[in-house]
């Protein structure tokens, strides 16, 4: 029999009361849950060389550490906030911590290179689960801003700890930077909301797609008429799934609002412009500057460190601006970084191409979640999410090809 007394709806109601005025999370366990996934993407820039003698092979074979990294991050990003929609949010904390852990000791301790890949990829699936995580979390512009200069300024410095740490201790410890990321997990643990689990079916066929359609695109650089052709084939087969499947794994609601398209759209080219001058500029400083290798990494170093104060600055004030404003200064931004890299010949003006370039990436991710998903139901938040922050890494693997294809 049901029990309806008003015991028991005092009870719920309490139940219901808690979990609403539950405090949020603070915000900068959220930047170190979150930003320890850049310096694990970026860690390995400087150090291929020392994993390939240490592992009897070549730097470019064991660029795949880096590569599938990068892959996995993607691919995996949307599937965690699938995840996050079907089962909750400590699901998803408990999974992602797990995986990063596995995937360290993995690392840690490999003797070969391809399980030492399989590692690498284990830690991006749980990077890219706390990363969703993070930003589910946050829940303001604000807050998210927070988090993208936290990864911002570990993306900048890694490269150097990275090398640190491979001279003094050893890559393997270089490539374990991710599991700082588990510092945060008892208190996010404490502080969060479980998140109500969605009872719908998964959607397996969709998740393959878009999984199929991602990793097509982040393989672009290396192997670009198959990566097309697999691009052209699973978007096709995507938008007939969606047809079939319109509240599945990729939303039609989410897709179709004119909102989410302009503030994906946007963060996209932002972010593909950022990872594309990220490899140019350094190559402009020698060529145009006559500044040495170091030099350049070093100059860039200290602008994208000083871009990512500025997009906590940014970011803290953006809600009192419009949301045109906010998009003017973040064109004019990501407009005049391309304009310097392609004009400009004096040191300071190529760095100021950078740092412009990080601002405009970094403020967009922060900024334009909330824009692009304002309009979406809230059980489809966590993937509309995901989605964005898909588009967001996959400027990371575009930003590469058009490097390769312009300068390098």
């Amino acid at each position: 029999m049901t029990d309806n007394s008003p015991s028991r709806a005092h009870t719920s109601s309490e139940s219901s009361a808690r979990a609403v005025s539950r405090p949020l999370v603070p915000v900068w366990w959220l930047v170190l849950m979150a930003s320890p996934v850049a310096a694990a993407n970026n860690a390995t820039v400087l150090i291929l060389d020392d994993i390939g003698t240490a592992l009897d092979t070549t730097a470019a074979t064991a660029s795949w550490l880096a590569t599938v990294f990068a892959l996995v991050l993607a691919v995996a990003t949307p599937l965690q906030a699938a995840l996050m929609r079907h089962r909750g949010r400590r699901t998803v904390l408990f999974t992602s911590a797990a995986l990063v852990a596995v995937g360290t000791l993995i690392v840690l301790f490999s003797p070969w290179l391809p399980l030492a890949v399989a590692g690498r990829a284990t830690q991006a699936a749980g990077g890219a689960g706390l990363n969703v995580l993070a930003i589910a979390l946050a829940g303001s512009a604000r807050r998210i801003g927070a988090i993208s200069a936290g990864m911002g300024l570990f993306g900048a410095v890694s490269p150097l700890i990275g090398t640190q740490l491979a001279e003094v201790l050893s890559w393997r410890v270089a490539l374990s930077m991710l599991a700082i990321t588990l510092i945060a997990v008892p208190v996010v643990s404490r502080r969060a909301a479980p998140g109500a689990a969605g009872t719908d079916r998964f959607d397996s066929w969709g998740a393959l797609l878009v999984a199929v359609l991602s990793g097509s695109v982040v393989m672009f650089a290396s192997n670009p008429l198959p990566a097309l052709a697999a691009t052209a084939i699973s978007i096709t087969l995507l938008l007939i799934h969606i047809r079939r499947r319109p509240d599945g794994y990729v939303p039609v609601t989410t897709i179709r609002s004119v909102r989410f398209q302009t503030a994906a759209g946007l963060t996209l080219a932002l972010s593909a412009g950022y990872f594309t001058l990220l490899f140019v500029i350094p190559q402009l400083l020698i060529a145009r500057a006559d500044w040495t290798k170091d030099a350049a990494a070093t100059g860039q170093l200290v602008a994208m460190v000083l871009a990512s104060l500025a997009t906590l600055g940014f970011t803290s004030i953006a809600a009192r601006f419009s949301r045109t404003n906010v998009r003017i200064v973040l064109v004019a931004a990501g407009v005049v970084a391309v304009l310097a890299a392609v004009f400009a010949s004096a040191p300071l003006l190529l760095l100021a191409g950078i740092f412009l370039a990080l601002f405009a990436a970094t403020s967009a991710n922060a900024t334009q979640v909330i824009v692009a998903t304002a309009s979406v139901p809230e059980h489809q938040k966590p993937t509309a999410i995901g989605l964005f922050t898909l588009l967001y890494l996959l400027g990371g693997a575009i930003g590469p090809a058009l490097a390769s294809a312009t300068v390098l």
